[in-house]
Order: C-alpha cells, then sequence, then structure tokens
C-alpha cells in the first residue's frame, strides 16, 4: 500500500497497481455501476450483467471464456452491489498477461448472445427462490427496502423473476455501452508483477475501451418516516433488523463511527451486544451490527435470530445498552482498547489478499488514493472521546431507529 502506482490510458481508464510477492495474483475491473444505477425497465439487470457477461463476447464463446484461466488454475469472479459492479480474476502469478486480456476482451466485447442469456436468466431465478429461503438474508434487504422507500437504493439487487422475464440481451448491450466507460472504472492489479509491464498490458489490452466523460449522477434518497413490522413468515425462529441511516462514504465522522459498529456489535466475542444477549443470557445464537456506506447515505443496522418469545427482551437490552454508550461511556482507555483491537482486526484482514486487492481497489475509485497503513493506523487512534461520544449521542437513539421482524 505504501508503494502503489498509478496510471491514466489515454481513454481516461485509471490503472493502480499494487506490488505483491507471492505466487497468486489478483486484478480486475471496478465498475461505478450497480443496482441504483438501474431505470425502472431495469431492475435486476446489473446483476444479470455481472452473471451473462462471461457468455460470450465478439471474439469468444463461452466455453473458451469459462477455460481461458481455468485450465492454468486460475478463476473467474464478479459481484454485484448497489453502487458497483467487479469482474475480476484469481489465478498463479505467471498467467497475469493472460488475465488481463481476458477481462478486456469482457469488458470491451461481452455479446450477450440470447441462448445464453436465456439460460442465465434462470439461474438467477433459481438464485431468487433459493434466496427467499434465507430469512437471514432476505430481511435485510426487506429492511432496505422500506429505509429507501421510493428509491432505486432500496431495490433488490436479484430482482424478482418478472423484474428479469421483461431483460433482453439489447437491455444488457445498452446497460453495458452507458455504465462501462473508462471514466467510471478503476483496473486494480495485486500482483509480484513489475508495474511498467502492468502499465504496458493495461495499455495493450484495455485501449479498445469506450471513453466517455460522463460521471454518474445520482438522486440522494429522501427522508422516510420510521417504520416498525412485524410480519408472519414461515420460520422457525424470528429473524429481527433493527437500524436507522448513518453517515456516507465521505463523512469525516464515519471512521468513529465503524469504530462504535466494533464495539457495540462486531466479529469479535467481546462485543457488547454479543456479551448482553449471548454470553449472559443465551437468547441468541448469533447478533451482529453492521455498516453500509454509500456515497451519499449509509445505513448502520443489527441483526439478530431468536425464539419469538425472547424478541421484544432483546429489543430492550439492546436500548439499554445503546443508553450506556450515549451516557459517558467512552473513558481513554476504554477508546485505547477498542482502537487497539480494530487496529488488530484490520491487521489480519489483509491477510486474505483477495478481500484486499478488492478492498484496494473500491479505495482507488471512490478516492482516487489509498492510505498507507501508517496513516490508516494514524487516523484512527487520533478518534478521540469526544468523537465517540458525539457520534454515539446521535447514532443511538433507540426511537429513531426503525425495525422489521420476520417471525413463525
Amino acid at each position: 500500500m505504501n508503494t502503489y502506482q498509478v496510471h491514466t490510458l489515454p481513454n481516461g481508464l485509471r490503472i493502480i497497481h499494487i506490488p505483491h510477492t507471492g505466487n497468486v495474483s489478483y486484478c480486475g475491473f471496478i465498475v461505478n455501476a450497480g443496482t441504483r444505477d438501474e431505470r425502472a425497465d431495469e431492475y435486476g439487470l446489473a446483476h444479470l450483467v455481472e452473471h451473462t457477461i462471461f457468455k460470450g463476447t465478439s471474439h469468444r464463446k463461452a466455453y473458451h471464456i469459462r477455460n481461458r484461466m481455468e485450465v492454468v488454475g486460475g478463476e473467474l469472479n464478479a459481484y454485484t452491489s448497489k453502487e458497483e459492479t467487479v469482474i475480476y480474476s484469481i489465478f498463479p502469478s505467471a498467467y497475469q498477461a493472460r488475465a488481463m486480456e481476458l477481462l478486456g476482451d469482457l469488458v470491451a466485447n461481452a455479446s450477450f448472445p440470447e441462448n445464453e442469456f436465456d439460460k442465465e436468466r434462470e439461474v438467477v431465478i433459481e438464485e431468487i427462490e433459493m434466496y427467499r429461503d434465507t430469512p437471514s438474508e432476505l430481511i435485510y434487504d426487506e429492511f432496505e427496502n422500506r429505509l429507501f422507500a421510493n428509491h432505486a437504493l432500496g431495490h433488490n439487487i436479484l430482482g424478482t423473476p418478472a423484474d428479469l422475464a421483461a431483460i433482453t440481451p439489447e437491455k444488457a448491450r445498452k446497460f453495458v455501452s452507458r455504465h462501462y466507460t473508462t471514466r467510471q472504472m478503476v483496473f486494480f492489479s495485486l500482483s509480484n508483477m513489475p508495474s511498467e509491464r502492468v502499465m504496458k498490458l493495461a495499455e495493450r489490452y484495455f485501449s479498445a475501451l469506450v471513453d466517455s466523460e460522463n460521471i454518474q449522477q445520482r438522486e440522494a434518497p429522501t427522508t422516510q418516516p420510521r417504520f416498525a413490522e412485524r410480519i408472519s413468515c414461515d420460520t422457525h425462529q424470528a429473524h429481527v433488523v433493527w437500524g436507522r441511516r448513518t453517515y456516507d462514504l465521505y463523512d469525516k465522522r464515519r471512521l468513529p463511527m465503524l469504530l462504535m459498529n466494533n464495539i457495540l456489535g462486531g466479529p469479535g466475542l467481546n462485543s457488547l451486544l454479543n456479551v448482553a444477549l449471548r454470553e449472559q443470557r443465551g437468547y441468541v445464537y448469533t447478533v451482529e451490527s453492521s455498516i453500509t456506506n454509500y456515497t451519499d447515505t449509509g445505513v448502520f443496522s443489527l441483526y439478530f435470530g431468536t425464539d419469538v418469545r425472547y424478541v421484544d427482551k432483546c429489543l430492550q437490552r439492546i436500548r439499554s445498552v445503546f443508553d450506556t454508550l450515549r451516557k459517558d461511556y467512552f473513558t481513554p482507555s476504554r477508546l485505547a482498547a477498542a482502537q487497539k483491537q480494530y487496529l488488530g482486526q484490520l491487521m489480519v484482514a489483509e491477510d486474505n489478499n483477495e478481500g484486499l486487492s478488492l478492498a484496494l481497489g473500491k479505495a482507488y475509485l471512490r478516492h482516487g488514493s489509498i492510505l498507507s497503513a501508517e496513516e490508516q493506523t494514524r487516523r484512527i487512534e487520533a478518534i478521540s472521546v469526544d468523537m465517540m461520544q458525539q457520534v454515539a449521542e446521535e447514532m443511538l437513539d433507540a426511537d429513531n431507529w426503525s425495525l422489521l421482524v420476520f417471525q413463525p
């Protein structure tokens, strides 16, 4: 991270290369386009494009794409979020040129052949049905659908079978033409290939990508009234999401908020909610809090699954934890311990090179730079007791939170 190299091609595509010593490398495109960028007749299209972009180009059939990296032990992968689509490859380091050439072909020349498109649409419909059978995942989307009512951020990433039935290969081609343009993408590389070589390969394989100065114009969501809904479902336990909107990706309070989230319901067994609900009372098997920061808003929520008899007891207990955090909970020693834990978790997370490469690529897309480890540590250690207390008071007033419960 301290020695990353950047370059912008004449067509406007930004390249970031992070030197990495290892026998496995990673590279791909992060596109500034996701579910919230779909038009009214395109719900589910961003995700369907991510699936079908591997099904043919003007140069290759699906069979050739499927085997291009796999025959050397590599793989292709992709995912779609509300604001990004990521298409990338993991491969033995000797095959980076192969990966870059293939990825450039996919992004520039995807053809979306009709027979392959129809088959993959059925695959996504099966994915939707499987997803509907997983209430612990479905509830998050249903919650955001209410939190961002009548806004594109509320739409389910997968869409519905009816939505997908209306999508054609031509719509997919238009979506790619509209969004997969050079100034809306970043190409990232985490590998042992010399930077100069990466940049030369990028010039060779990505020069055909379409140059466009059109930058995504997004409409910010309007404020919605607080809600509290309990829905009867075919489930053996209650699933609960309680949450609210929070700071966007660029807000200076975001970092204290991330630290607050870690204290409250992060991955550590010592998180306050895990101790309060599981360790002390045995009400839940799992409880977690999470933050999703979008470019103009955010979601701060917590989830737990429990016997329906304990739902209100859990909510009461969580309120008590919120009140504790809002009432001068933070002392210099508590804050220092939380900062130490968070920095340690970040260090452990960096051992996952796939996740690291994706995170660094997204950081460059959104901020145009990557923080060094030293700067990241400095910013976390600079968080003060007063900053934490302000965030707690702003964010942890339970009367401003919305509730969604799936219950038997």
